[in-house]
């Protein structure tokens, strides 16, 4: 067997990681998508809701945060991105989950881009909302086979234990919720700080392990998982996601 596959996580989705650039031939144009992650107290703390994917599509399998593509009908009239994501994500959760949003109180804390590749990209907008009355979650059964509401350090733990399958963008927005409570909290600082921007980068390392690398870390620029230095990055070994940084305010 290859070292890739010996070491090479189930969740690691990145597929091929030889290119470079957005204009190499044979990489696929990012497809602008939005999502929104949905949280609400509970007496043990927050909670986050999440969807497990039907497993014969995109993503099949995974708990992912309610979300899709960016449609045409999405965009105002003056074609604003940033207008049509929102749009796109409470379209989302009322077609995946079956609860109304207003997209203007949404909150914006992150924009993932994956690396320059031949696999279909998704650049995905990530937005907060709070929910403080009680919902009834209504999944398609199409699309979304099923959903529960957890706190992200559950998750996580979760994920280690290989209980569950959830993406890397999921992952760190996961560690992320985990360090604020409540869910105001979490909302005050999204809105104190910039938006995240992650332009992914990955590679692999010495010891045949691939690596996601995002900006601020000491081998982003050079695509070097080996340079010593600051780290903003996140390990994809089989034996679970590592999460390194010591530059990025979380």
């Amino acid at each position: 067997m290859a070292e890739g596959k010996k070491t090479q996580h189930r969740n690691d989705t990145y597929g091929k990681i030889d290119n470079r650039r957005e204009d190499e031939e044979g990489v696929s144009p990012p497809i602008p998508a939005a999502t929104v992650v949905l949280l609400r107290d509970s007496d043990n703390g927050p909670e986050v809701l999440m969807l497990r994917k039907n497993s014969k599509i995109t993503f099949g399998g995974m708990w992912v945060f309610p979300g899709g593509k960016i449609d045409p009908e999405d965009y105002p009239v003056d074609g604003d991105l940033e207008a049509a994501a929102r749009t796109a994500a409470a379209r989302e959760a009322a077609e995946e989950a079956g609860i109304e949003l207003k997209p203007d109180e949404f909150v914006c804390f992150a924009h993932w881009t994956p690396p320059p590749g031949p696999q279909k990209r998704f650049a995905t907008w990530f937005f907060a909302a709070h929910l403080i009355e009680t919902h009834d979650i209504k999944v398609d059964e199409g699309e979304i086979e099923d959903h529960t509401w957890i706190r992200p350090a559950d998750a996580l733990t979760r994920h280690r234990a290989g209980e569950i399958d959830i993406v890397p963008p999921t992952w760190v927005t996961l560690y992320h919720l985990s360090r604020y409570q409540p869910v105001s909290s979490m909302l005050q600082h999204f809105g104190d700080n910039k938006t995240k921007v992650y332009s992914t980068r990955v590679v692999k390392a010495a010891d045949g392990s691939r690596v996601a690398l995002w900006h601020g870390d000491a081998g982003y620029d050079d695509w070097d998982a080996d340079v010593e230095g600051h780290r903003h990055r996140l390990l994809l070994a089989k034996g679970g996601f590592v999460f390194e940084n010591t530059i990025e305010q979380y």
